[in-house]
């Protein structure tokens, strides 16, 4: 049995319909997918620039005034410090260590080498004198002097008058005397300071520092 003609066309103009709205949700599902997978894929490639853009920022702010990776340069290095900390032991060491035969000027002058030389290292540099060196010569003493190096005070640079660097530090002294077969340690601590001069470290400086026994150098220069 046939429908009427205009039973068709309606049933027609619903087939119509019914396709074109099936077209446009399948274009929807596959326009939406492809956006799904777009970001996906977009994801990881924004972090990465984001990543590119602070190594980029990070290299760009650096300049003549901005820090190494690795901080800001030491006015010393660890090879340097121990230098000085050799000079300065050596220096405290050996003006602690003498007899009752040692003559000033032999005994002076190599000790002078380690020093900047100046009026006030040439008094420091000296052996006791006065009753203290006559009591060393009756009683045939002899001092024999170790230093160590406690701790560093001050490191610096000086800019300004362009004068080097120089290092203060906090040395232990203990002198072992000998005099008439009786033996004592007398122990200080000093403050002793080193400048570079001419690419070596020389002792500019000699202090007593805090409380102690009177070490055998208190009696130079009296």
């Amino acid at each position: 049995m046939e429908l009427p003609a205009d039973d068709k066309r309606t049933g027609l103009l619903a087939l119509g319909v019914l396709g074109v709205l099936l077209v446009l949700v399948i274009v929807m599902f596959t326009v939406f997918d492809e956006d799904g997978e777009d970001g996906e894929e977009e994801g990881p490639a924004t972090a990465a620039t984001g990543q590119a853009d602070s190594a980029t920022g990070a290299k760009n702010s650096s300049g003549p005034d901005a820090p190494s990776a690795g901080g800001p340069t030491p006015i010393v290095t660890g090879t340097e410090l121990s230098r000085a900390h050799a000079v300065m032991a050596q220096y405290m060491a050996r003006i602690n260590t003498y007899d009752h035969r040692s003559d000033s000027r032999a005994w002076s002058v190599p000790l002078l080498e380690l020093t900047t030389e100046d009026t006030r290292m040439k008094q420091v540099t000296a052996l006791p004198t006065g009753k203290a060196w006559d009591t060393c010569v009756v009683e045939k003493c002899t001092s024999k002097g170790e230093a160590d190096v406690v701790r560093d005070a001050v490191i610096s640079v000086d800019l300004v008058r362009n004068s080097g660097r120089s290092i203060s530090s906090v040395v232990k002294v203990t002198a072992t005397v000998t005099s008439t077969g009786d033996t004592s340690t007398q122990t200080n601590r000093w403050l002793v300071s080193v400048e570079e001069k001419s690419g070596q470290w020389v002792v500019s400086g000699v202090d007593v520092f805090g409380l102690g026994d009177v070490g055998a150098s208190d009696q130079a220069g009296e």
